[in-house]
């Protein structure tokens, strides 16, 4: 009888450590264990998440099949990590979730490109609710009124200041005048980076300055740096992380160089169909961005959105964005498309908490 009573026991305390270690049912995304950046992407006939037809305020430079893009099957491909599941979109519960709140998208063109995305994921999701649509300079503003939700956009492509000077127009390492615009919003979404290359004509600055010294030039990634070192300085004096949550989006790759995919004779991204099987190149703009983040006391979410987007070099434009078939755009993305996916991530950490 005591051995009978003693297996008993022993088969209950199995019992109990494996319920107590059974993996959660439903959303895997939340698991800490898991790397949402890691996996492949994958055919999904339910895709795409919605149709431009749907969102007339989507820029014709993102709208590929309105510009003629004759393969469809970049829309059919869902991001998969490798050992749990994203999240489906559910537009209606993140603007319950967000009711009375405001999200800010601050930074470029690559911005511009994830806030149409999200505010066309939102609008497909609740088409019956009225939306208001407002730029005003550099600030465009996408209000769902039921919802008594904002989602902005400011533009500003190096974050820190560009002034008009005597001697010409001086990109300031250490100011920020536009963060006063910043603060005050419940979710922060900062970008900065492809600007920072830009030379001759595109390069919206003369001279830059850090301190009491002024260059002529000097190394973009050591300005880069530079930039974002005073950008976490103003979140580091300015955020209450009790009130407003920060994310940085992670650098978005461009694809001009077959090289880099393996196929030397590639015309930059043209004619390309689907996705390459994984991302083997480190990009050195987001081991800048992980250093400066990792340094920071006060924390701030990275979407970590470079390495899968690594992978689409079929996902950008090329003849079939905002010039036609004059200019070849291999940076930005199409919509629906890769920044959907970069919501979806977004979506996933705002769910969590």
């Amino acid at each position: 009888m005591a051995i009978l009573i003693l297996l008993l026991i022993v088969l209950l305390v199995h019992l109990h450590g494996g319920a107590h270690h059974r993996e959660p049912r439903g959303i895997t995304a939340t698991r800490k264990a898991c790397d949402l950046s890691q996996g492949n992407w994958v055919p999904d006939e339910s895709y795409p998440l919605y149709n431009t037809s749907q969102c007339p305020f989507i820029l014709k430079q993102f709208d590929c099949i309105r510009n003629g893009r004759p393969d469809k099957n970049y829309v059919k491909y869902r991001w998969q990590p490798k050992n749990c599941n994203l999240p489906r979109f559910n537009g209606e519960d993140l603007l319950r979730r967000l009711r009375g709140k405001s999200i800010l998208f601050v930074g470029d063109s690559l911005s511009l490109n994830q806030w149409q995305s999200l505010t066309c994921m939102l609008h497909t999701a609740v088409p019956r609710a009225k939306y208001t649509s407002v730029r005003t300079g550099g600030l465009s503003t996408f209000t769902f009124p039921k919802y008594d939700v904002k989602v902005m956009l400011s533009r500003n492509a190096f974050l820190v200041d560009i002034a008009s000077e005597r001697i010409g127009r001086v990109l300031k390492l250490d100011s920020i005048g536009d963060g006063k615009r910043w603060k005050g919003n419940d979710i922060l979404i900062f970008d900065s980076w492809h600007w920072w290359l830009h030379i001759g004509r595109k390069q919206p600055w003369d001279f830059i300055r850090e301190g009491n010294h002024t260059y002529k030039d000097m190394d973009r990634l050591v300005a880069y740096e530079k930039g974002l070192k005073t950008w976490a300085k103003w979140v580091e004096d300015n955020v209450n992380p009790e009130k407003t949550r920060v994310f940085f989006q992670g650098v978005s790759p461009d694809h001009l160089n077959g090289e880099k995919w393996g196929e030397t004779k590639a015309r930059f991204c043209e004619g390309q169909m689907v996705p390459v099987s994984g991302s083997k190149h480190s990009h050195p703009a987001e081991i800048v961005l992980q250093k400066v983040l990792g340094s920071m006391s006060k924390r701030v979410n990275l979407l970590n959105i470079t390495a899968l987007s690594d992978m689409r070099k079929d996902g950008h434009p090329s003849l079939y964005g905002f010039g036609g078939k004059r200019s070849m755009d291999c940076s930005h993305w199409c919509l629906p498309g890769v920044p959907d996916t970069w919501n979806l991530l977004l979506y996933s950490a705002l769910i969590q908490n």
